[in-house]
């Protein structure tokens, strides 16, 4: 009796693990849809990851993210985006693009998203309301948009003397018929002529800027787009190649030789993405978080790059300035 009650002892020590690790919480998984590559955004990760610890989950630790990449091809997103509802994944992120938030839409009625866009959500069709979304997507949206006609009355202040100044988009972004129109008006107001030139492939770059030469453009705003912005360090240095003042929404294009910068910040939104990720995790609706609004915006000036250009700041432009770069 003994030895029989010794082995059923020993046959439920055995047992006793598995049962305890089948009771244990599975480890959440986050579904990621990143319009571009991991390398160029890497700090925009870095900040989806801060917003996620602040609610208590730590990545490899409490919680898994699956990460897919359109590398810059916005068509790749809707396959993408199915591909993260058959995972079944807790929550998709789809953070810094209008496309992937629109993609992550169409594949599920289901899955909590939270996105985050530079324009209004609601005119978009991303939710109803911005105080109660009410379906299953919730978010942030920046101004970056908004403010396409100030970046283009910046430009302008500083070349007076130019009448023709270029606008840079990406003809698959969603956001690009509304922007075009919002700068179309803001340079006939201006006395301007404003021509647009489309960009969606690194390829097109070269050509883009020889046809602005051509065009005797003075000056070049550039178009809110995420493809845009993981190549800031590029489109800087080629305007800066062609003797042509730029400028773009984000200050790592300033604080990568480009002239200026004027519009939020990328690190707040996808740090508030991670923040609302966390909190859907622990139980709360995404019906019932509202859409944060991001009215914070900044201007950069690049000095070292305006003397390279040959041009004065004027002093009532430097003075607005939140930082200048020497």
């Amino acid at each position: 009796m003994r030895r029989r009650g010794f082995i059923m002892f020993l046959g439920g020590a055995a047992a006793w693990p598995l049962t305890a690790r089948a009771q244990q919480p599975a480890t959440p998984v986050i579904g990621f849809l990143g319009s571009e590559s991991p390398d160029l955004w890497a700090a925009r990760v870095r900040a989806f990851r801060q917003g996620l610890s602040e609610t208590g989950y730590i990545e490899g630790q409490s919680v898994s993210i699956e990460y897919r990449w359109a590398d810059g091809q916005n068509e790749r997103l809707p396959a993408l985006a199915a591909d993260l509802v058959r995972r079944q994944v807790a929550v998709i992120a789809a953070p810094g693009s209008t496309s992937a938030a629109l993609a992550a839409k169409a594949a599920t009625t289901r899955i909590p998203i939270v996105f985050t866009v530079a324009l209004d959500p609601v005119g978009l069709g991303l939710v109803p309301t911005l105080n109660r979304p009410g379906g299953n997507l919730t978010g942030a949206s920046t101004l970056n948009v908004e403010v396409g006609p100030k970046r283009l009355e910046l430009l302008h202040e500083l070349l007076p003397a130019a009448t023709i100044l270029a606008l840079l988009i990406n003809p698959t972004n969603p956001n690009a018929e509304t922007e075009s129109r919002g700068l179309q008006a803001a340079a006939r107001a201006l006395g301007l002529q404003l021509q647009i030139l489309h960009a969606s492939n690194e390829h097109e770059f070269d050509t883009v800027f020889a046809t602005m030469i051509q065009l005797r453009a003075g000056g070049l705003t550039i178009g809110a787009d995420p493809f845009f912005t993981g190549r800031s360090e590029q489109l800087a240095t080629l305007a800066l190649r062609h003797g042509l003042p730029a400028i773009y929404q984000f200050h790592e294009f300033a604080a990568a030789g480009g002239l200026m910068s004027y519009g939020g910040s990328f690190t707040d939104s996808f740090r508030t993405a991670g923040i609302y990720a966390g909190r859907i995790l622990k139980g709360e609706r995404p019906a019932d978080l509202p859409i944060q609004r991001s009215t914070k915006v900044e201007l950069i000036l690049n000095l070292k790059t305006a003397k390279a250009l040959g041009l004065t700041v004027p002093l009532s432009l430097l003075a607005r300035a939140d930082a200048v770069i020497e």
